[in-house]
């Protein structure tokens, strides 16, 4: 196995980010709920994580910021387009395995 220097696994680390955002991005139809009752994380999970990072670097990154950079468009408009009402069965889900910090 090739042995990684930091800069590399950064690198790959930011290339594997990206990849992950174009994925969600394409796929509208997997609802943040589903995400969150199958993984315990979703977009709005990632936009915080994204955030707070930026926060311990001295940046100052809105909260609207973050969510646009992992939507790919503002949030209120994500939502309008694709988010759905969840149903009995999500938000029951949701109920049993959200996690402490949502």
């Amino acid at each position: 196995m090739t042995k990684l220097g930091d800069p590399q696994k950064t690198e790959l680390e930011a290339a594997a980010f990206r990849r992950l955002l174009q994925h969600l991005r394409e796929r509208t139809d997997v609802q943040n709920i589903d995400l969150m009752n199958l993984a315990g994380f979703c977009r709005n999970c990632l936009s915080n994580w994204y955030r707070e990072a930026a926060m311990d670097s001295g940046l100052d990154v809105s909260k609207e910021q973050s969510r646009e950079i992992v939507y790919g468009m503002p949030y209120e408009e994500w939502k309008r387009l694709h988010q759905n009402e969840a149903n009995g069965d999500q938000k029951a889900a949701f109920e049993r395995n959200k996690p402490v910090d949502h």
